[in-house]
């Protein structure tokens, strides 16, 4: 997935009331950008960091700049969190991600209140699959998830184990968009009800899939190494 708009360097300033982030453009100029991550951004929002921010001319929008990576020495990390279903699906359609392969569709109503990121139907078999995109790194090498508490993320497991005892597929599938990982688990500790709800699925029959992205400022790849999951 290549950012529609070349991504220009930044310093990361503050970032407050969830989606907002104050920069120091290369010219010296600090403004407002967007920050399009709901979750906590555990070591990622630190004054001083790094950025990579995407610009826009569009008359229609407040903001000029939206975050997209910040960067941590070496490390890479997509914040943009809408990144990973873009990429997700380009790799659906390239047919990169084993044992997804069909016709698919985006958006797909399903359960009580909730969409399914991607329905891939092949042989008269549907597959659901729901994307979460990965930011929180606490120890060297681990990724987790989520970084915040997610009752919405929890109902969606709920949601997908209750796909399965209908005789569907269903894959929650975790894409860690950072590049200095090579391991998953569920971050327990920060919400023990959505870890629980992950057993459950599992339990249920519902499939995990973690795998890691290539990133870059001109684009974000999907990586067919899967991450060891703990």
């Amino acid at each position: 997935m290549r950012f529609q708009t070349p991504l220009i360097p930044a310093v990361l300033l503050r970032r407050y009331k969830r989606f907002l982030a104050d920069i120091r453009l290369p010219d010296g100029r600090e403004v407002t950008a967007h920050c399009p991550n709901p979750g906590s951004m555990i070591g990622l929002s630190e004054p001083g960091l790094p950025v990579w921010v995407e610009p826009n001319d569009d008359s229609r929008r407040k903001l000029r700049y939206g975050l997209r990576i910040v960067e941590l020495g070496a490390a890479r990390v997509v914040v943009d969190t809408g990144v990973a279903n873009r990429v997700v699906a380009e790799a659906l359609i390239a047919g990169r991600i084993p044992g997804l392969a069909g016709e698919i569709r985006a958006e797909v109503r399903y359960g009580e209140r909730s969409r399914a990121d991607f329905l891939v139907t092949a042989g008269g078999r549907r597959t659901w699959v729901e994307v979460k995109s990965v930011t929180l790194s606490r120890e060297a090498g681990l990724a987790e998830f989520p970084d915040a508490k997610t009752a919405r993320g929890a109902r969606h497991l709920g949601e997908l184990a209750a796909r399965v005892a209908e005789g569907d597929r269903a894959v929650m599938l975790y894409l860690v968009c950072r590049d200095d990982c090579d391991r998953f688990a569920p971050a327990s500790d920060i919400d023990p009800v959505y870890a629980a709800a992950a057993r459950a699925a599992r339990g249920a029959g519902v499939e995990t899939m973690v795998f890691a992205s290539t990133i870059t400022p001109e684009q974000v790849s999907f990586d067919t190494r899967p991450l060891r999951q703990l």
